[in-house]
């Protein structure tokens, strides 16, 4: 046989084996001239350019609740509820309105008779005083004509507040005598009341007055 086929796989097994080494880290001596990209192609470059990623399709909002529109019928039914709910208010607010007026003239009237009592008690008033200045008048006549002493002697007795009117209504020369015969503690206290009498009541001073 003749040795080229021997040769031939020697130098076959020789490249096989630095082709592994080449795989298993070991570099390529200087004197190749060949880069060591260009032995092998990486596993990339093998499997091709890759493919750029799908793009994201955003979510889609919600769709938007349809708004039930109303029937012809429905909005009649509407109307014809506000327009009697209106004229209830209405209504209300007319009887509302009657109570006021009515309580109005209730009011006038009412004014009115209070106007004819205060007439009326005025026109009393006036008549009680009238009687009583007439019966203070009369009274003070009746003392008058009596005696001085006969005259004290029934003013010692009688209250201290019908003396002072009898004797403060009296003139002063029919008063004088009638005074000077009462008793001294009463006639003290009768001057002194017709005195402080004159005064303003929070000036008046009646605490000490012994009768």
């Amino acid at each position: 046989m003749r040795p080229g086929p021997f040769i031939a796989a020697g130098l076959g097994l020789a490249v096989t084996a630095k082709l592994g080494i080449a795989l298993m880290g070991d570099p390529l001596p200087p004197a190749a001239g060949l880069p060591r990209d260009s032995l092998f192609l990486s596993a990339a470059e093998a499997a091709g350019p890759a493919k750029p990623d799908a793009p994201t399709v955003p979510e889609a909002a919600p769709a938007p609740t349809p708004v039930a529109c109303e029937t012809p019928e429905e909005m009649l039914r509407s109307i014809k509820q506000e327009r009697e709910l209106l004229a209830e208010q209405k209504e209300k607010l007319a009887q509302r309105a009657a109570e006021v007026d009515l309580s109005a003239q209730t009011l006038e009237i009412e004014r009115g008779k209070l106007a004819e009592l205060k007439t009326e008690l005025e026109g009393l008033l006036a008549r009680m005083d009238r009687a009583h200045t007439a019966d203070v008048d009369r009274l003070v006549a009746l003392y008058r004509n009596m005696k001085p002493k006969e005259a004290a002697t029934i003013m010692n007795d009688l209250d201290i507040e019908v003396t002072v009117m009898v004797l403060g209504s009296m003139e002063e020369r029919d008063a004088a005598p009638i005074l000077a015969a009462l008793n001294p503690v009463r006639a003290r206290a009768v001057s002194q009341i017709i005195l402080e009498r004159s005064k303003l009541p929070g000036d008046q001073r009646l605490d000490d007055i012994r009768l």
